[in-house]
């Protein structure tokens, strides 16, 4: 279905006829009606299938009548890169339009934010943390809010924005519009969606399990410490032109760039210990072709939309199934194709099988010089555990690294043979060193003379101790006369 024969505006149409787009995908020839008829929706579509049009086409149809410099639409987004994506799509959309947009999110100036804010502005773009900032400070009124738009409802939840949304949705009129969209459709979104949407149209294009066809699966079986050898044998391809490497942790990342600059493949990190300057330059010089290599987390992917992008590479494993879809949905987007390679290791085939029961399939195999042979069935008994900060497993992480640890009796046993003496309870241990201490006579630093004084001193009673002491005219305190100055003043 081509957008000319939707009841869209004719200066939206023209704007999207702009940005090069003609036929509607199948998200948003289910939900454009929907949204335009004033219904909730849910709405799951898989990353790429163009669901910010799918929201934002509509809501500028319906806004673009009246302008009134208050926010009536509020977009939710759970990262800053989303955000200001979803802000670059609403102003390529209404271009035409007198409709305003604001972005605000953390992570950037508040002033610079606060004086757009100033301005008027029909459509807010938030996260929810630089929202509730806002609202509670009185620089943001959501009193007038007609739609609410909840993007990427399950990555809100994996960051823990749940209860944030409910006090957002709290702060909005009862009587609107809610929209939320998510990629993949887990129970909780599920009963979220239950709380927040009444009789909502619920729009599924295709199984939130499957990625997008344009994208080509492979894997690739290695040792851990060929993983660097295996990506840059991959990153010297010719037909790698642009792409990303996924790690597990932003410590990773900023470890694979220094190591791939070592072998002289230029690179950027994006993840969230990243400033806004810091992430925007990346993937400014990315989107341009300046640097050809983005290493990514899970959290900072879901805000990458840049059209052309090659290939994919996990160079870690997700430790969510679900996360597997996001990230390989990078590729292959717009139409065109894209690879996704995932290197694999033995301790990692645990997180394989959760991978491809979730995509129904089984992946096929990439056969590299550094291919090792593994067991796919193995359980493995002991996981190293994954601390966040990206560190290796310390010691009080996990005891032993799940080894068992020796028994008491052993332990008593082996230092009984090393020092040829039975071991003592703790218990007596310290009994014994109290009485020793107690049985010490005490060290004065006046030396025999003091010890002795204060030895007879204790002797007398408190009367004659304190007698001592008694300050008589023209004594000391050590009993001797004071000489009396009988120098004149001149």
């Amino acid at each position: 279905m081509k957008y000319s024969e939707t009841h869209l505006k004719k200066d939206i149409l023209n704007a999207i006829k702009k940005v090069g787009y003609e036929e509607m995908t199948p998200i948003q020839e289910r939900a454009i009606p929907a949204v335009l008829e004033g219904r909730d929706m849910i709405a799951c579509a898989q990353t790429g299938t163009g669901k910010t049009a799918a929201f934002a086409l509509p809501i500028l149809h319906m806004l673009s009548d009246e302008h009134r410099k208050v926010p009536r639409a509020l977009v939710v987004t759970p990262t800053r890169e989303l955000a200001q994506q979803i802000f670059d799509n609403f102003k390529k959309y209404g271009r035409y339009l007198k409709l305003r947009c604001a972005c605000i999110y953390g992570g950037a100036s508040q002033n610079v934010q606060i004086e757009k804010l100033k301005q008027g502005y029909d459509i807010l773009i938030a996260t929810p943390g630089r929202l509730l900032d806002f609202e509670s400070r009185g620089i943001v009124s959501l009193d007038k809010i007609e739609i609410l738009v909840l993007d990427e409802a399950d990555c809100m939840m994996d960051m823990g924005f749940i209860p944030d949304i409910r006090k957002i949705e709290k702060l909005i009129p009862e009587e609107h519009q809610t929209l939320l969209f998510s990629a993949t459709m887990p129970k909780e979104i599920e009963a979220l969606a239950r709380d927040f949407l009444t009789d909502p149209e619920d729009i599924r294009v295709a199984a939130t399990s499957s990625p997008a066809d344009t994208v080509d699966q492979k894997i690739c079986f290695v040792d851990r410490a060929d993983k660097k050898h295996v990506l840059k044998s991959f990153l010297d391809r010719k037909e790698v032109k642009k792409s990303i490497v996924f790690t597990r942790t932003k410590h990773g990342a900023d470890r694979l760039v220094r190591d791939l600059g070592k072998e002289g493949i230029r690179s950027m990190a994006i993840h969230g210990d990243k400033t806004q300057g810091q992430r925007k330059n990346a993937l400014e010089r990315f989107r341009s072709g300046n640097v050809k290599v983005l290493v990514a987390t899970d959290v900072a992917s879901r805000g990458i939309d840049i059209p052309k992008i090659s290939h994919v590479f996990n160079y870690d494993l997700p430790d969510e199934a679900e996360s597997y879809i996001h990230r390989i949905g990078r590729a292959g987007r717009a139409g065109h194709t894209g690879e996704a390679i995932t290197m694999c290791t033995q301790d990692d085939v645990s997180l394989l099988r959760d991978i491809e029961r979730l995509v129904k399939k089984e992946i096929p195999e990439e056969l590299t010089q550094w291919t090792v042979s593994v067991d796919k069935n193995k359980k493995v008994l002991h996981p190293r555990k994954r601390s966040h900060a990206g560190r290796p497993p310390q010691k009080n992480d996990q005891k032993n690294h799940g080894h068992k640890k020796p028994s008491s009796n052993t332990q008593k046993e082996r230092k009984t043979i090393a020092t040829g003496k039975k071991p003592v309870a703790k218990k007596e241990q310290k009994k014994e060193k109290k009485e020793q201490r107690e049985s010490k006579p005490t060290v004065h630093r006046g030396g025999k003379n003091a010890l002795r004084a204060t030895q007879q001193n204790a002797k007398k009673s408190p009367a004659e101790r304190q007698r001592k002491f008694i300050k008589k005219p023209g004594i000391d305190r050590m009993n001797r006369p004071v000489k009396k100055n009988t120098t004149k003043r001149s």
